[in-house]
């Protein structure tokens, strides 16, 4: 801190403790601290309708049972759908930037399984992709657990 800028108040330290320990309790429970875009950016309906039709599209290709302990790579995408159940988007927000071959499949299989089923607004959601060696994955949505390792 600059010395001559003056030290915030006591009610505004109080403030600013509460603002940090709020947003550190909002992070330990998983909670999403910046507000959804184009409608609920983590829509945990949505989400779980979404994660049933990329495994109805790709049923030779999910994992069965509990994945391994060491996975080959982990990601987790953002998708936005527009009303249409057309695919306007995908952003990753944790790519597995070991395995570009990865990021490429899951692209593709996301884009080649739309139509996705038809949001009533343009929607978006998160899941997290756990992929392994083989090629086959499962959703964090849907997942079946880890072996401990």
């Amino acid at each position: 801190m600059n010395p001559t800028t003056p030290l915030p108040s006591l009610a505004g330290r109080r403030q600013l403790l509460t603002l940090a320990t709020t947003g550190a309790a909002m992070l330990v429970a998983g909670c999403q601290l910046l507000p959804a875009r184009h409608g609920a950016a983590g829509d945990p309906v949505y989400r779980r309708t979404a994660a049933n039709h990329l495994y109805r599209k790709y049923p030779e290709r999910i994992h069965k049972g509990m994945l391994p302990p060491m996975l080959y790579a982990i990601g987790v995408l953002e998708v936005m759908v527009d009303t249409s159940g057309r695919v306007a988007s995908l952003r990753w927000l944790r790519a597995p930037s070991h395995a570009p071959e990865v990021v490429s499949q899951i692209e593709r299989l996301v884009r080649q399984a739309a139509p996705f089923p038809a949001p009533a607004t343009r929607t978006g959601y998160i899941d997290t992709w756990l992929w392994d060696r083989s090629g086959r994955f499962q959703l964090d949505t849907l997942t079946e657990g880890q072996l401990s390792g």
